[in-house]
């Protein structure tokens, strides 16, 4: 049975994990998803040109996924940070290409 969230005065246990469950992301340590972001966008940003958007459109696609496996767990000002940080990555691709 998955931990259950509590709340504390009207605030959710931020230890708890958002999304329970025994996906395919559920056993990678978060340091090692920050790295492979980290290396593809560098790479994306350095190749530079269509390659390099479409690198970065692939990690944009990655986080569209994982924001809407979150989205209803996610409070109103932290869905609206993370689209804004899917939106600057759509811009940053969108830049490649000139």
């Amino acid at each position: 049975m998955p931990p259950k969230r509590r709340v504390i005065r009207g605030r959710v246990n931020s230890r708890a994990p958002l999304v329970a469950g025994n996906g395919p992301l559920a056993r990678v340590p978060p340091a090692a998803a920050f790295g492979v972001v980290v290396v593809v966008f560098g790479l994306a940003v350095w190749v530079r040109g269509a390659v390099g958007a479409i690198l970065l459109g692939a990690l944009g696609v990655g986080l569209l996924v994982l924001l809407a496996g979150t989205w209803r767990a996610l409070r109103p000002a932290d869905r609206v940070l993370r689209v804004v940080v899917v939106l600057i990555l759509a811009a940053v691709a969108v830049s490649l290409l000139r």
